[in-house]
């Protein structure tokens, strides 16, 4: 993709967001209806008009469409470009009415992502950006923490995985920990270099992250699955196994705490 086609798929990105908060000003997150998918994850109002919105808006003839609130096309497999999108990603937290959930959408080709953008209304954030283009958040560009040193790094932590005790080997004291509740939040932090890592336990599906993804990788960061290695888009099963994001300085400490095998290591710098 050349830097005029990145501009130009960032523009109808940034367009889709400006229409997402138009329909999110509809809505009173904390006090809004609430019900259950299998799995027990909760779906509003707000996902489904947001997903028929962002797809109103975004989609175009030839390309693909992945959306957590849409029900899979495979058809999207043949296709050389597609949108990856979770239309409201943290409906826990906008349940509750915690300032933790975002729209997040990604421009994928041939696997990745190249272009992102995450809306966070509750904190009036807007990060967007491309590989050609950078990352800008409310319009000033930003990038990833050059932080060199894992001990005092802030890291974000999945707010569920904190709860179930997962994170306790991690509280040593050595870092400083920070449950949030969207991961695509939680990367757009990191891509700003408003934290300095982020990594997830457990796994998730490709619109959780792919937009966040763009956005790290956009900013100078290393992002790769929770094994070491990379991550890859529009696939037939839309999830991968955990992941980490940090800047490019923390990503080899972090893969020796998380015991990552060296050589996916190497790979990644």
């Amino acid at each position: 993709m050349t830097p005029h086609s990145e501009s130009a798929v960032l523009a109808r990105i940034e367009g889709a967001l400006e229409r997402a908060a138009a329909v999110l000003s509809r809505f009173t997150p904390g006090a809004v209806d609430v019900q259950y998918k299998a799995g027990h994850d909760p779906v509003t109002e707000a996902d489904r008009a947001l997903d028929d919105a962002l797809r109103t808006v975004l989609l175009r003839e030839g390309e693909g469409w992945l959306s957590e609130e849409t029900a899979d096309d495979l058809t999207r497999l043949n296709k050389p470009a597609a949108w990856v999108v979770d239309p409201l990603d943290g409906t826990k937290e906008f349940v509750q009415g915690i300032p933790e959930w975002c729209v997040s959408i990604a421009w994928v080709q041939n696997g990745e992502a190249l272009a992102g953008g995450i809306l966070n209304p509750a904190t009036g954030e807007t990060f967007l950006g491309s590989r050609s283009n950078g990352v800008k958040r409310n319009g000033k560009p930003v990038q990833v923490s050059p932080r060199r040193e894992l001990p005092g790094a802030l890291v974000l932590g999945s707010r569920s995985e904190f709860k179930r005790g997962e994170w306790k080997q991690f509280q040593d004291g050595s870092l400083v920990l920070r449950p949030v509740g969207s991961v695509a939040y939680k990367l757009a932090l990191v891509a700003a270099g408003l934290a300095d890592a982020t990594w997830t336990l457990v796994p998730k599906h490709e619109w959780d992250i792919a937009a966040g993804t763009a956005l790290v990788q956009a900013a100078g960061g290393v992002v790769r699955n929770l094994d070491g290695s990379p991550v890859a888009f529009n696939c037939r099963k839309p999830w991968l196994p955990g992941l980490i994001a940090a800047g490019p300085h923390l990503y080899p400490e972090i893969s020796r705490l998380l015991n990552i095998p060296s050589a996916a290591v190497i790979a990644a710098q």
